[in-house]
């Protein structure tokens, strides 16, 4: 799989910081959509979701601090905040939720969870099916765009 050395190396050391999680995490967005194989696309920055209790063990070892709430109108997280040392920024949402197009609020929490191998390390990812149907309930252009390369996918 080609990915790219500035993701690849960040995705390598996401897993490594990860790899004591006590609960399942995902990274999920374009590096998810990427790491299924949609090309070309662009990964500015690598989504993890991960639970509230890793967050608390892992933002104080990583030297990083959850950001104060946001007001965005669409997407939140009970804790969030990014870690900037590998080559692409990581984004950590413990928690995540969005305001779906009826106005409630609603998780997202990948149901499926697969395991894929880049370099020494294992990333977990939604499978591509719920990969697209986030990107459907995102509803961005952005997103309309990641659905079209994964449908491309054979």
């Amino acid at each position: 799989m080609s990915l790219g050395e500035p993701l690849h190396e960040t995705l390598v050391a996401t897993a490594s910081v990860l790899h004591d999680a006590r609960d399942r995490w995902w990274v999920i967005a374009s590096a998810a959509a990427a790491i299924h194989g949609a090309r070309p696309i662009t990964v500015a920055d690598v989504n993890v979701i991960l639970s509230a209790d890793d967050a608390r063990r892992l933002f104080p070892r990583l030297g990083i601090a959850p950001l104060p709430p946001g007001d965005h109108p669409r997407f939140r997280s009970a804790m969030f905040a990014r870690w900037t040392r590998p080559p692409l920024v990581v984004e950590f949402m413990a928690d995540f939720w969005l305001r779906e197009g009826d106005g409630i609020w609603r998780p997202v929490a990948p149901q499926t969870r697969e395991a894929v191998t880049i370099g020494p390390a294992t990333i977990f990812v939604p499978e591509r099916a719920e990969l697209r149907a986030m990107f459907v309930r995102f509803g961005r252009a952005k997103d309309r765009a990641r659905i079209a390369l994964l449908d491309r996918i054979g």
